[in-house]
């Protein structure tokens, strides 16, 4: 990746807007007119913000233009003609099924940066979040949801699979069997269910979204920020480590916690 990646028209060609305020970078989805829909060139772009995010930063939002947060794949993708210029998915049949599958790869590096642990990713999400949406707002640490947000997996409708890294983390918040429902029959979820069973942080009106999310980047960032990302990274690892591993990850942590404050408080 290079810094050309993150030009603005690239950006714009991909329908995402990138400010960065110090600890915080927000990403906007800016495609309104077609509810924040998305093409692979999204999912590049993504990936480049990831790859070249400022050092300093410690806070990434993702938020939608307008009413929704993103419809998912923007239709004009299962066309023979695709989208603004973009080759079509009908197109990527043609690649051999390693070429294939090298390229997914490569959208789904533009999800998978959000779970660093050296920064902590919310999604701000009022309206729809469906399909790719759905999946962006599952890669973020976070979800702040607007009372009117409804989430839906909708690839099984489309005969294909959530493959934008969406399928762990919504099993790891909701279950085995929920998971399965909500993606099998491609149901909407919303906000008031997403609370109840644990896709939500937490769910506010419409019109205090903006400020419960400024509320919480500024929590984010007022402790020592080491503290934050050692225990992202301590309860990333306890989903997967047994007791005696996690105690020695625990011990390791706080080691490296003392010697930070120590050599701070030398200063």
């Amino acid at each position: 990746m290079t810094s050309a990646d993150l030009h603005p028209d690239v950006l714009e060609r991909a329908g995402l807007r990138l400010d960065v305020n110090g600890l915080v970078a927000t990403i906007t989805l800016d495609r309104p007119a077609t509810k924040n829909s998305q093409t692979p060139a999204t999912w590049l772009a993504l990936r480049a913000i990831g790859a070249e995010l400022d050092p300093g930063v410690r806070v990434v939002v993702v938020r939608g233009e307008g009413d929704s947060f993103s419809s998912g794949l923007d239709r004009k993708m299962l066309t023979p003609e695709g989208a603004d210029g973009e080759a079509s998915l009908l197109q990527l049949l043609e690649m051999p099924d390693g070429e294939l599958a090298d390229t997914i790869a490569g959208y789904q590096e533009g999800f998978t940066w959000l779970r660093r642990s050296d920064i902590v990713s919310i999604a701000a999400v009022q309206g729809h979040a469906i399909g790719a949406g759905f999946q962006l707002a599952l890669s973020c640490d976070l979800r702040v949801l607007a009372e009117d947000a409804m989430l839906s997996m909708r690839e099984t409708m489309l005969g294909l699979v959530p493959d934008l890294t969406g399928t762990k983390p919504l099993v790891d918040l909701v279950g085995y069997s929920r998971a399965l429902e909500i993606c099998a029959t491609a149901r909407w979820v919303g906000a008031d269910e997403a609370r109840e069973i644990g896709l939500a942080t937490a769910v506010v009106p419409r019109d205090e979204l903006d400020e419960t999310v400024s509320d919480l980047v500024a929590a984010l960032t007022a402790p020592l920020y080491g503290a934050v990302s050692e225990t992202k990274s301590l309860l990333q690892s306890a989903a997967v480590l047994d007791l005696e591993d996690q105690r020695r990850a625990e011990r390791e942590a706080q080691v490296r916690r003392f010697r930070e404050l120590a050599a701070l408080m030398g200063d």
